[in-house]
């Protein structure tokens, strides 16, 4: 049976995928054999992966709503835009969290040109700025272009002092999507050195791994939540999970009832424990 991918292409379903990402999100034996019986059964050639991904996280939803959760997880980053601002503040608690300083929307004058930079990192042994690449739809993927003209950025800017430090020359940039590089892009990143972070990619330390790892989760990822309510708290600045968890009453500033919000922070903390 062919499915349709995000991308347009076609592939054979693969049962053994579906299981494989439900079981990282979490779900029992039982769960994984009930949804994956019930995929198989009404599936029709050309379904999109879209709609399998629907019906899978309906029957997560209805019985374990951390599983939905973690299950959901690369489509909550779409929910980080429609600007992408909120993806760019992602990262910064993401880097933050593994022990960087970092300044977001710099600005650094280069040897040839100023520019615009999303995310300044560094520590006392290391520095570097970060391209984020925002997408709002699974099918598009960063491609060479943008490798090109992210690594001709560094070449202007490397070594520049990027903070007041004692470790601020730029040591090195990150390019980084909530979706997927192509194979070009990557070839030529590992050919210049330029470092990517992707879904999918670097494998072992990809920004799905980073995230599981270290429970950052953000909040469009509860499913507890309307769109409007995770909308509104990007808004205000509340980013991840955990800082519902740390300040209930963020909730409550949004309006939202008491019923509901002892949903959202039981969600929140069931996510963030592991």
């Amino acid at each position: 049976m062919l499915v349709t991918k995000a991308d347009g292409n076609v592939e054979a379903f693969k049962a053994s995928k579906l299981r494989s990402s439900l079981q990282r999100a979490g779900a029992n034996k039982d769960e994984v054999d009930e949804i994956v019986r019930e995929i198989e059964k009404t599936i029709e050639e050309g379904m999109t992966t879209g709609k399998i991904y629907r019906r899978a996280f309906k029957m997560l939803r209805d019985s374990t709503r951390p599983v939905a959760a973690r299950y959901s997880l690369r489509r909550a980053l779409f929910g980080l835009g429609p600007t992408g601002f909120p993806f760019e503040d992602f990262l910064t608690r993401l880097f933050e969290i593994e022990g960087y300083t970092v300044r977001t929307r710099q600005t650094i004058k280069g040897k040839c040109a100023t520019h615009e930079v999303d995310l300044v990192a560094f520590t006392t042994e290391e520095s570097f700025v970060t391209e984020a690449k925002f997408h709002m739809r699974p099918g598009v993927k960063s491609d060479l272009q943008v490798v090109l003209y992210s690594y001709a950025r560094f070449l202007d800017i490397q070594q520049q002092p990027s903070c007041s430090a004692d470790k601020c020359g730029i040591d090195s940039l990150y390019v980084v999507t909530n979706t997927k590089f192509t194979h070009t892009a990557i070839k030529y990143a590992e050919c210049t050195g330029l470092k990517l972070l992707s879904w999918n990619y670097p494998k072992g330390g990809t920004l799905q791994d980073r995230i599981e790892r270290l429970r950052l989760y953000p909040v469009s990822v509860l499913s507890s939540l309307s769109n409007k309510d995770k909308q509104n708290l990007l808004t205000s600045g509340t980013i991840l999970c955990r800082d519902l968890v740390k300040n209930p009453r963020i909730l409550q500033q949004q309006g939202i009832s008491e019923k509901k919000m002892q949903a959202v922070i039981t969600e929140a903390r069931q996510l963030c424990a592991g």
